[in-house]
């Protein structure tokens, strides 16, 4: 009896490594069945039901060969050709004694924009007047004289002498008026009564003031400048081209350019001129004409411009096809009914709605997304996100 009780008891514990080995055993295979589920499974696969898609709009096509243009892309700044930009002088110089421009002021051509003073200017009228006397005292003397002359009563001498001095005194007088057009005085207007100490400068163009020099008292030399007036009708783009891509630009070429502040809004123009001076850094001017004046668009304002070169024919996809997810370009392709693949893409230019797309061999003769990758894309990440 006590035998077969060691026995039982002997059995019992060989078991029991046994069951606690099998109990280990079926425990790892409980937490691995539960690490398998709660993993989520990544797809690039979106399958759409009937109600899902009555719903959605979803377009399929197959690629097609557009003629996409290669776009350069440059930068520069608004630029005013010299006859548009004008440095205002005083030819005579003098005292400003009163203006009102400031940067910025719009003004028209013949407006007056300063006032000067100075002692010469009266000194200057002066003399044209006297000068003018001189004139017509020598013409009624030259009359005279040649009147004499025919009757034999003065000898040729007499009369050359007299032709001579209305000569001197003419000149004087019209090189005189000439100085008085300058600081703008009308000669033929002036008399004995109106000599003034004042001029006045007028704006010789319609533009606007860049930039203002001068004060209220300040003497001025004819050759400084007081203001600049700024004709912005047509002022143009210069952009900075490098020698390598000096081959791809031609005269008439449409550019569409922008700000860095403001890139929704286009200004169209054209290349009007290549220079093909190349400076040290490798790079040579390209100067453009914007088709329609915007008041917005200041000299010396940084601009960017797309110019398109010589379009080639490419395999390409609507714009609307392409879907931009985590850095990269995908579409969705066709692979049964109702169920779309997601799959890589590189692409290039773009014109037109169409862009090119580099690796067209991947999805030859395949359907492709054109309508609705979108929605697909959000459905597929949803699908995710829930599994």
């Amino acid at each position: 009896m006590f035998s077969k009780y060691i026995k039982a008891t002997t059995l019992a514990l060989a078991l029991i490594p046994t069951l606690l080995l099998q109990s280990c055993n079926q425990k790892k295979d409980v937490e691995n069945t539960t690490t398998e589920v709660s993993a989520p499974v990544e797809t690039d696969l979106v399958h759409l039901s009937d109600v899902q898609m009555k719903n959605v709009t979803i377009k399929t096509g197959q690629l097609s060969t557009e003629r996409i243009a290669k776009t350069l892309r440059l930068t520069g700044k608004i630029d005013v050709p010299p006859q548009n930009l004008i440095s205002v002088t005083n030819p005579l110089g003098g005292y400003l004694k009163s203006t009102k421009l400031l940067p910025g002021m719009q003004i028209k051509k013949g407006q007056v924009i300063a006032v000067m003073e100075d002692p010469q200017y009266v000194q200057l009228q002066q003399n044209y007047l006297i000068a003018r006397d001189k004139y017509e005292y020598a013409k009624l003397d030259y009359e005279r004289q040649k009147d004499l002359n025919a009757s034999k009563a003065s000898s040729d001498k007499v009369m050359q002498l007299a032709q001579s001095e209305m000569n001197s005194q003419k000149i004087t007088m019209n090189a005189l008026a000439q100085q008085l057009s300058l600081i703008n005085i009308n000669a033929k207007q002036l008399t004995y009564d109106n000599i003034s100490k004042t001029i006045v400068l007028v704006s010789p163009i319609t533009g606007f003031v860049s930039n203002t020099y001068v004060n209220v008292g300040k003497y001025v030399t004819p050759s400084d400048v007081l203001f600049e007036i700024i004709d912005p009708s047509d002022i143009h783009l210069n952009l900075k081209v490098y020698e390598k891509d000096l081959d791809k630009l031609e005269i008439g070429q449409r550019i569409i350019s922008y700000t860095n502040s403001d890139k929704n809004t286009k200004h169209n123009g054209e290349i009007i001129l290549i220079s093909m001076d190349v400076n040290n850094e490798g790079a040579s001017e390209v100067h453009c004409h914007l088709n329609n004046y915007d008041k917005k668009l200041l000299p010396g304002m940084y601009m960017n411009a797309d110019i398109e070169t010589h379009a080639n024919v490419v395999h390409a996809l609507p714009e609307e096809s392409i879907v931009y997810f985590e850095g990269k370009n995908f579409v969705f392709v066709e692979v049964e009914k109702q169920t779309y693949q997601m799959q890589l893409v590189t692409i290039g230019n773009k014109e037109n709605g169409f862009v090119q797309i580099d690796n067209f061999k991947d999805l030859e003769n395949k359907n492709i997304v054109t309508t609705g990758a979108y929605t697909l894309l959000m459905k597929l990440k949803n699908t995710e996100e829930e599994e």
